[in-house]
């Protein structure tokens, strides 16, 4: 069969890669490389070039078993790297690092703080309460924020843990996160571990993610073409019509959309109903990366500086000025 693939991130090219094994492959990429989110970018680090990762940069082998089975079988290098997490707010006049037991009292006056020794308590009570009302199925229909009010869980583990934390690993404001579905965001603090005492063992790829797209494309047998953004996508006659950004036209038997659901939906010429429903529900909202060696964008104390760092401001009216630094 001939196949398309749009997309050259990690789901389109393992598609492709895997398919081209039977069939007759070509992806569509619209950018001037291949890898989407694995970006890999070469820093000179005081006259060393380092490689630096500025989309996907970590994985573990227990939530991504199909992925380490790639890098296995390509024999991409992988090593252990960690992935702890600071809160810095309103420039740095409250911090905490939950790296080591040193480190979460690195602003040394939290030993002395009850407000923030209880968020440690509850901390664990949430971990607790958590797992268990996902395994009870009360979940349901609940935003995060109604969650966290019915439970009884104090402002400061909100305010101070819950929020930055969530907040930073969707890239998404702080207010938004209390009207996340209450079950789908404890699911997926379960299956991380990230409210279990035993936490995975995180991985990167040595080299950088660029490692493991070259040997992918390497190993590949069948056709990449860059800089070909697909314009239409229409079914005819249980074929495929793709038309890219110059109009010209090519038939396939069968087609993988390895994009954003909404501009998967967009590609789509034809359309039904139900498609429509289910690639319009996923929301999507914009955000600015920058790869900077600003320590003004750290902690103010180094002992609190982790791998992903909360950086803001916070008042009566709640989280503002947000950014996160990943420290590599």
């Amino acid at each position: 069969m001939k196949i398309a693939v749009i997309g050259s991130g990690i789901s389109g090219n393992s598609a492709a890669w895997a398919l081209s094994r039977k069939h007759a492959v070509t992806i569509f990429e619209q950018d001037d490389r291949a890898g989407g989110h694995s970006a890999t970018v070469d820093v000179d680090y005081d006259g060393v070039t380092i490689p630096v990762d500025t989309g996907f940069i970590v994985y573990n082998e227990g939530n991504y078993p199909l992925l380490t089975r790639l890098f296995d079988q390509l024999g991409v290098q992988t090593e252990l790297t960690e992935m702890s997490f600071s809160v810095s707010l309103n420039a740095g006049r409250f911090e905490w690092c939950g790296r080591t037991l040193k480190t979460v009292f690195a602003q040394k006056r939290n030993l002395f703080s009850p407000g923030f020794l209880m968020m440690l308590g509850d901390i664990l009570r949430f971990n607790s309460k958590a797992k268990q009302d996902l395994e009870a199925g009360v979940l349901c229909g609940l935003t995060f924020g109604d969650y966290m009010d019915r439970r009884g869980f104090s402002r400061r583990l909100r305010d101070d843990y819950i929020v930055p934390l969530t907040a930073a690993i969707w890239s998404t404001p702080a207010a938004k996160m209390l009207e996340f579905p209450a079950e789908s965001l404890i699911r997926f603090l379960d299956n991380h571990r990230l409210i279990h005492m035993q936490r995975p063992w995180w991985r990167t790829v040595t080299g950088g993610s660029r490692e493991y797209v070259s040997r992918l494309l390497a190993d590949f047998d069948g056709e990449v073409l860059l800089s070909t953004p697909v314009r239409k996508v229409r079914r005819d006659n249980g074929k495929v019509q793709i038309t890219d950004a110059t109009g010209q036209e090519r038939e396939f038997d069968g087609l993988v959309v390895a994009t954003h659901s909404d501009q998967a939906l967009a590609l789509l010429d034809d359309a039904n109903g139900e498609e429509r429903d289910v690639l319009s529900a996923v929301q999507y909202r914009p955000n600015k990366v920058y790869l900077h060696r600003d320590p003004a964008l750290m902690p103010k104390r180094q002992e609190a500086w982790a791998s992903w760092n909360y950086i803001g401001t916070r008042d009566s009216r709640g989280h503002r000025d947000i950014n996160v630094t990943y420290w590599m």
